[in-house]
């Protein structure tokens, strides 16, 4: 089953249950890039615009401290000498600052990466020219320098004034193979109208535009690219033919060679309405980014286009592999593999990411993609303890829980807010939008005085329902505060409780439920375009 963690990739990734040595076909990751920038996620309000409700998806921002210098001291005790070497080489010329403690922690993941890849795959690393030299170097000393295999230059949006410098308009992906065995289906794009007119300037008697290309490759060969051909020794100018000899007989019988009258070496005829197109080189201009208008854009702030990874995925693996994604932010690589018909899997530190994805995936497939997700809360103990270890994360995850809830501004929550996340909902008047605010605790001591809060932050803010998400069970003091404080009432002519109180155990056992009226479903997150569920054609 396609598998989606909540976990940091290191802890993950050093589970052997969960991923034994060899495992997966492709890797793409799309890592923080260092960039010392934070990035917000932004959620769909009801008018459509970018609601308030925008929180920090990351920091891209990393410092030296007690955790660098101890995932330093793993890769130098590690079973890769070379990667060692590597790292106390950058430690001589970086020193201790933020750019090592970013490679110390990229190094780690990547000798993971390279354990769990098959000796027949690939991987592709998608980052900038921060700290693009220093990654290349890395990826040699894990992956083997004669295992690198291309750096791909996308062009991630036009051309603009940089201060005192040329504009940078482009991303880096390194390819690396894992040995010299690697999957590979060659991707093409159509001929441009200059190339055709320029190049296939002849045509046969029926009237097939044709031009003529090269029989011979360098390099002496003795078997069967090396003989003699109609007169022609290849050898004698330091060549072999790009096929045997009896290949030969069989093209000029076909009339697919031209042999020049003046003696000059012959010529391979290639057809127009048989070419595949151009193949695709290393450098992208033709696949536009995620902006402000795409309509595949989600509101995630590093989101990568579709088209680019179909494009990765369908270059380095087959229908049935198996494709690690992470880094995996918004979901954009196990979309595509789900979409090109690869089994996935997926890994991201943030609740958010995390509840974003499996929307979209049910927004673009439905029923048909089948998932697991792992690491996440699945009862009362497990809440519990995400709650003591992070209290941002328990408040996300608990905000998930509520159909179409966002949560509302993250960590820079002020302490007299009194909100965790909103909830938009439509009612039968249309006129406008109503507003659930919800609020989480994730401790044990809970008492009315919270209801009391609640009651006032409703109000404050001329919202319509409270909800009041609680670890721990309400108290019956609690219960009748709440039930003083009225009801909303629809034009319906049903009553829905002011302020409502819903345990995790509840939600989670499906006993309990948000109770409001629903006339307009999906004003909360912006949804993935639904894919077909037909075979899936050639990306170009």
């Amino acid at each position: 089953m396609n598998k989606l963690y909540y976990g940091d990739n290191l802890h993950v990734l050093r589970d052997r249950k969960n991923f034994p040595d060899e495992c997966v076909d492709l890797i793409y990751l799309d890592p923080p890039f260092n960039s010392k920038r934070d990035y917000n996620l932004l959620f769909k309000s009801p008018k459509g615009q970018q609601s308030e409700a925008q929180i920090e998806a990351f920091k891209d921002t990393w410092h030296w401290g007690p955790q660098a210098e101890s995932e330093f001291d793993e890769v130098l005790k590690g079973s890769n000498t070379v990667a060692a070497e590597m790292m106390k080489a950058f430690m001589v010329f970086v020193g201790r600052n933020d750019m090592m403690a970013y490679l110390v922690m990229m190094a780690n993941r990547l000798l993971e990466l390279h354990r769990v890849l098959r000796h027949t795959g690939s991987l592709y690393l998608h980052c900038d020219p921060v700290a693009s030299h220093y990654l290349k170097l890395l990826l040699d000393a894990v992956f083997g320098k004669e295992n690198f295999r291309s750096e791909i230059i996308w062009k991630r949006t036009g051309t603009h004034s940089s201060a005192n410098r040329w504009g940078p308009i482009h991303d880096v992906i390194f390819f690396y193979s894992k040995s010299k065995q690697y999957l590979w289906n060659q991707d093409y794009v159509p001929l441009d109208d200059i190339h055709v007119a320029r190049h296939y300037r002849h045509k046969d008697e029926l009237g097939r535009a044709y031009t003529h290309g090269e029989l011979t490759a360098p390099g002496v060969r003795n078997g069967k690219s090396g003989e003699d051909w109609r007169g022609f020794d290849v050898t004698s100018i330091g060549r072999h033919w790009m096929t045997t000899v009896d290949k030969l007989d069989a093209l000029h019988a076909e009339g697919r060679i031209y042999l020049p009258t003046d003696g000059t070496w012959p010529r391979l005829i290639r057809y127009l309405d048989q070419s595949k197109g151009r193949a695709l080189g290393d450098i992208w201009t033709d696949i536009p980014p995620i902006n402000m208008q795409a309509a595949e854009r989600l509101g995630y702030p590093t989101q990568k286009p579709l088209t680019l990874l179909m494009r990765l995925i369908e270059a380095s693996s087959d229908r049935g592999d198996v494709v690690l994604d992470p880094f995996c932010g918004c979901g954009t690589a196990v979309h595509a593999a789900e979409k090109l018909r690869r089994s996935w899997i997926g890994i991201d530190i943030t609740h958010l990411a995390i509840s974003l994805i499996e929307k979209r995936l049910k927004s673009a497939f439905g029923k048909r993609c089948d998932f697991e997700v792992k690491g996440t809360p699945k009862d009362l103990e497990s809440a519990r303890d995400l709650a003591r270890r992070d209290k941002y994360q328990f408040q996300w995850w608990a905000v998930s829980l509520i159909d179409e809830a966002q949560p509302w501004q993250g960590k820079k929550k002020g302490a007299d807010t009194g909100i965790d996340g909103i909830r938009y909902f439509r009612d039968l008047d249309r006129k406008e939008f109503h507003t659930m605010l919800l609020s989480v605790k994730g401790g044990e001591n809970v008492g009315p005085a919270m209801v009391k809060d609640l009651i006032a932050t409703v109000a404050r803010d001329k919202a319509d329902i409270g909800l009041f998400i609680t670890l721990a069970p309400p108290t019956k003091a609690m219960l009748t505060e709440a039930a003083a404080a009225g009801f909303y009432t629809s034009p319906n002519g049903k009553k829905y409780a002011r302020p409502q109180l819903l345990p995790i155990e509840g939600v989670l056992d499906r006993t309990q439920r948000a109770e409001h009226p629903d006339y307009e479903p999906d004003t909360g997150f912006k949804k993935a375009k639904a894919e077909h569920s037909g075979e899936q054609g050639s990306l170009l």
